[in-house]
């Protein structure tokens, strides 16, 4: 089973060594990063951030090894990080992700 992870971060300098760490450690094999705005209720107050968005395609079994890295690397306190299940996908990409994860 495979798994893509929906991380938000701050800024692109945060986003891409989140990336590049998950790539290098091989718990991911890809990482897209992309620019969003968000609306959230924070601390009781509606927030409007320019973020920027990851995410991450691995394996089932490395998604708790993902979620304990980004959050290491990650500066919020409690960050978005979570994870969606891919149900059915390319069958050469999905050998691609088992090839380029450990």
């Amino acid at each position: 089973m495979y798994k893509l992870i929906y991380i938000t971060t701050t800024d692109g300098k945060e986003a891409k060594r989140i990336a590049e760490v998950l790539v290098e450690e091989r718990l991911a094999a890809c990482v897209n990063i992309f620019p969003i705005k968000s609306i959230y209720r924070w601390e009781r107050k509606i927030q409007r951030e320019g973020e920027v968005a990851l995410i991450v395609k691995t394996k089932d079994e490395l998604v708790d090894k993902v979620i304990k890295r980004a959050k290491e690397l990650h500066s919020y306190d409690i960050p978005c990080i979570i994870s969606l299940s891919i149900e059915k996908g390319y069958p050469k990409f999905l050998k691609w992700i088992d090839k380029e994860t450990k």
